[in-house]
């Protein structure tokens, strides 16, 4: 698709909210810029069938991957990538490893990975990818739901409207420049009010349940199993009143 198509394409989207319920999205074959089914330079579909988010001009796609049964391979990852399965059954393949990916559970894909891929049925996948990335240790990462995790910094006092809570944290993947980073997060209860979003975030919630509310009013609340953008420059509010987890990839320009 050339660019004066996807430009066009872009008009054609409703704007894009502060957050976005990503599930919805990859159901919805409406919504989103619609890539090539295959590209002419003969790319696999895995890099080929894909929806892409609206979003500001910048280093971070989101979007969703639609395949069918069959299999592929990828020659070259072209940048570090976050994947997580929305519906369906994915398997990677990379040398002697095999990871099989059922519905909710995700992989980076390192810059400069090769790797194939097998359907026994439909697939939807949702990806953010960081364009800002270097090749290096080009592998597939899983992101472990039940890691080791250790303290981190709960959000700044000035924002709390509730007590300090106790986050912890656990890092699987950062990109060389660090400024890309997938992994887990947990946290005891705590409201804080609306804050300026300098990162891009997707949040796969494991457990619990947590609100947004944004600076128009409008608001949500997600559950267990839901995935969320959360895009950059957003002014969102953040309750939860139960122990949360959630799986998390983050870019956040240094």
């Amino acid at each position: 698709m050339s660019i004066s198509k996807l430009q066009q394409a872009a008009t054609e989207q409703p704007a894009l909210h502060t957050f976005v319920d990503l599930r919805k999205f990859a159901q919805d074959e409406n919504q989103g810029i619609a890539m090539p089914a295959l590209s002419a330079s003969g790319e696999d579909l895995f890099l080929s069938r894909r929806r892409i988010l609206d979003l500001p001009p910048g280093l971070v796609t989101v979007g969703a991957i639609s395949l069918e049964a069959g299999s592929g391979a990828v020659k070259v990852q072209p940048a570090d990538e976050f994947i997580i399965v929305s519906e369906g059954k994915l398997t990677l393949t990379q040398q002697d490893s095999t990871l099989v990916l059922g519905r909710g559970k995700s992989v980076v894909l390192q810059h400069g990975a090769r790797f194939s891929w097998s359907a026994e049925g439909p697939v939807s996948i949702i990806f953010m990818r960081y364009q800002g990335s270097k090749a290096g240790e080009r592998g597939l990462v899983p992101i472990s739901e039940t890691p080791s995790l250790e303290p981190s910094a709960p959000p700044s006092a000035e924002l709390l409207l509730t007590p300090t809570p106790a986050c912890r944290n656990y890092v699987d993947h950062r990109s060389a420049d660090g400024e890309f980073y997938c992994g887990t997060w947990d946290s005891t209860p705590y409201h804080r009010r609306a804050m300026s979003y300098r990162h891009d975030e997707l949040i796969h919630l494991l457990e619990g349940s947590f609100t947004f509310e944004d600076e128009t009013g409008r608001s949500s609340t997600f559950l267990p199993g839901d995935i969320v953008l959360v895009a950059r420059g957003a002014q969102c509010s953040w309750e939860h009143r139960e122990h949360v987890a959630k799986v998390y990839a983050i870019y956040r320009p240094a």
